[in-house]
């Protein structure tokens, strides 16, 4: 636990800077508009790196699997740093995507934790790994200006300073990995069909309730540093606003495991939903950096709520010798579909406005909710 909990802080840390500088250093080079094709590459490695990492894991552990993802989101952040000084937004798409596959490993790194407890203490052992991205997807944002201000005082460009910040971080990632029992590869399981375990009702509404969620935060959330850019905010306004949206994200997940376990995956989901909608429509409504803080921090707590519900659902309710296959392709469809959302949102930022692209995005939570609900009122009339 030690090792998974270092690894998700400094992986965190590692891909809140890079993903919020990427944002703006393709906004100034190509336009607001195309503003989130860096990030959106990062999302994109994040989906491979789900998929990739997991049949490394099964094969040779759980520890070889986070390492490769680590190494190579520290190579993805030198080449990122390098690009950026050299102006190639070729070459730093490309870092983001390999500082995509990275986080992946820390995303995967929370069934590592569930694989430790009895059912019963999954929600929390899922909780504690995701709340180790506090100390570092907090840290990182409030990092950027001033690993800018050290690299332009030895004379490189300001972008430059976060990246070089990441890649320290993925190292530190790949020292804390290496602190991991080797670990063995899992047995073969039954080996059933993945299109039959993906058409359960577990998986389908944990992933509907995930992937909802990873769009509307991706979508909201890529967008908010273009838009505060545009309106002459800094970069120390931009990294407070995404600090407060990342302690969303992942300071209460101990509390958000302990209501898994004491409540069950469907009140949380549903929950999560009901305060992703309210989260989107105070991003429309509200534009100073003070009470954007609120709602991004809602918006982040709404993304907890829904990815911890989803992932006890998929931990405690598939079949254990096929639980990795799912758990990694469910994580590689959110992050795929998490990619139109994050390439989608400074399109429509540029086209309509921050208002209309956060209502937009909370227009998306609807139809899962209102199913979701549905089912939940019918289990418990069936109880009864």
């Amino acid at each position: 636990m030690p090792a998974l909990f270092a690894g998700a802080a400094m992986m965190n840390a590692a891909m809140a800077a890079a993903s919020a500088v990427s944002t703006l250093a393709a906004a100034d080079e190509l336009g607001p508009a195309w503003g989130a094709v860096p990030n959106t590459a990062g999302i994109v490695g994040t989906g491979i790196g789900a998929v990739a990492l997991t049949r490394v894991m099964n094969r040779w552990g759980r520890r070889t699997g986070l390492i490769l993802g680590y190494v190579s989101a520290a190579a993805g952040a030198v080449i990122a740093a390098t690009a950026v000084a050299a102006g190639h937004l070729g070459d730093l798409t490309f870092g983001m995507l390999l500082l995509g596959i990275g986080n992946a490993g820390a995303q995967l790194s929370r069934y590592a934790a569930a694989e430790l407890y009895p059912a019963g203490r999954r929600g929390f052992a899922i909780g504690v790994v995701i709340w180790a991205g506090t100390i570092g997807a907090v840290g990182g944002p409030l990092l950027l200006a001033p690993s800018s201000r050290v690299v332009v005082g030895l004379g490189g460009a300001a972008f430059v300073g976060p990246f070089v910040f990441a890649s320290l971080a993925a190292v530190a990632a790949v020292v804390a990995a290496s602190g991991m029992p080797a670990g063995t590869a899992r047995a073969a399981g039954s080996r059933l069909p993945l299109r039959a375990l993906l058409g359960t009702h577990a998986t389908r509404s944990a992933l509907a309730v995930m992937a909802t969620a990873q769009v509307v935060m991706v979508a909201v959330m890529t967008a908010a540093p273009v838009d505060m850019h545009l309106h002459g905010h800094g970069l120390g306004a931009v990294g407070t606003v995404l600090s407060a949206h990342t302690l969303g994200m992942f300071a209460l997940s101990p509390l958000t495991g302990r209501l898994l376990d004491r409540f069950g995956s469907q009140p949380v989901m549903l929950g999560g939903l009901l305060t992703l909608a309210v989260a989107a429509g105070l991003a429309a409504t509200m534009s100073q950096p003070s009470s954007r803080m609120v709602a991004l921090f809602l918006l982040g707590y709404a993304w907890n709520l829904c990815f911890i519900g989803g992932s006890g659902r998929l931990a405690s309710e598939l079949p254990a010798s096929e639980r990795a296959r799912v758990e990694g392709t469910v994580d590689a469809a959110i992050w795929t579909i998490a990619a139109v959302g994050s390439l989608s949102s400074t399109v429509i930022l540029s086209a309509g406005g921050y208002p209309v692209l956060a209502a937009a995005a909370g227009a998306l939570t609807v139809i899962p909710a209102i199913l979701l609900a549905g089912r939940h009122r019918r289990a418990v009339t069936a109880s009864d």
